[in-house]
């Protein structure tokens, strides 16, 4: 299958569909999505699947110059910070990466401000581990002393568009630290494959899971982080892009003939999961554009999107996708988590599909 073989009016009126049965979702499983009356975007609530979803309604409506979409991402933002915002950890910044990049589209002072008072309240108030880690701090717990693959997608891509924004070269010092911390104890030095998570309060790596959609999350901030910060210096650059050619060198092997890849990437008999495939996807696309991996890596990206497609219902729910996964000690927890309809699954393919609908447009 090849992209370009997707025909882009049908991928438009899907993505619609991926995104109404989002907003859907989070009504039977929080209460009725109200949404704001002044915006078309019904994503009632500020966490962090909302951030993954509006970081993709927002990298379409500007490459595509839609500016009723950039107004309803500006009034969206507006009705959620005069609600008042939750409280700051890790997974409530995800919403402030597309905010950080909208206030350069519109002129909105108070839009501003809020990402540079983020910005420093994660430098300087978030708790850090040894080493000075973000530690995963979420909103159900602090996990003290604990390093999550999640973090880098989360929150430090944030920081260092942050930095961009506002000339602050030491956020993006600190966002490329936090890259270069998490690799060192997460990634596994054999395989390439990222570990779940690492705890300094007993030094390991909890179960030793090559936990797929944490998998995911690390294939898609890198190439990100490059696009994001345009002048990242060439020595973070060589570090970063070898370090996911080695993640995708050993996803590569893992893939299924039909394109899916498991809950546990190594462990065939896990359960198979739709929000991973669609995620390792998206960021093998944006590696390729970025130049890190090779234009033959494509045709991975093109089996695990036919393979995504085929998990979408004609009510717009994508099946397959792992629930929620806090961190397992042993590698059974992972293989019992069910799967069921989530909102990071509509999430992580609307990413998957916004992008091939931006690059099938950029070659018409």
């Amino acid at each position: 299958m090849n992209t370009t073989s997707v025909d882009n009016a049908a991928l438009l009126t899907t993505i619609d569909r991926v995104a109404t049965a989002f907003s859907r979702l989070r009504g039977i499983k929080e209460g009725l999505v109200t949404g704001n009356s002044a915006s078309g975007i019904q994503f009632d609530e500020w966490d962090w699947e909302v951030g993954v979803g509006l970081y993709g309604f927002l990298r379409r409506a500007i490459s595509t110059n839609d500016q009723k979409a950039l107004q309803e991402l500006v009034a969206w933002y507006a009705g959620q910070i005069e609600r008042g915002l939750p409280p700051r950890q890790i997974n409530s910044t995800a919403p402030m990466l597309p905010l950080a990049i909208l206030v350069q589209h519109v002129d909105r002072p108070d839009f501003r401000a809020l990402v540079e008072d983020w910005a420093e309240w994660l430098v300087k108030e978030l708790p850090k581990t040894e080493d000075g880690g973000f530690q995963h701090v979420v909103k159900e717990r602090l996990n003290d002393g604990e390093l999550w693959d999640d973090t880098l997608f989360m929150a430090c891509l944030f920081l260092a568009r942050a930095g961009v924004l506002c000339e602050r070269s030491e956020w993006i010092d600190e966002a490329v630290y936090q890259f270069v911390i998490h690799t060192r104890y997460l990634s596994d030095p054999v395989s390439g494959l990222w570990y779940h998570g690492w705890t300094f309060n007993g030094r390991h790596n909890f179960a030793n899971a090559f936990w797929a959609r944490g998998n995911a999350w690390i294939t898609v901030a890198i190439p990100e982080l490059f696009d994001l910060v345009p002048t990242l210096g060439e020595k973070d650059r060589r570090f970063l892009s070898n370090v996911l050619v080695s993640q995708v060198r050993s996803l590569k092997a893992y893939q299924r003939p039909d394109g899916m890849f498991t809950t546990l990437l190594d462990d065939p008999s896990s359960p198979l999961e739709t929000s991973a495939t669609a995620g390792i996807a998206y960021g093998i696309l944006r590696a390729i554009d970025a130049g890190i991996l090779d234009k033959d890596d494509r045709a991975y990206a093109e089996r695990a999107l036919a393979a995504v497609l085929a998990q979408i219902d004609e009510e717009g729910v994508v099946h397959g996708v792992s629930d929620g996964t806090p961190m397992g000690h042993d590698l059974d927890f992972y293989r019992r988590i069910p799967n069921v309809p989530t909102p990071y699954g509509q999430a992580l393919t609307m990413l998957l599909l916004t992008e091939v609908f931006l690059e099938n447009g950029e070659r018409q």
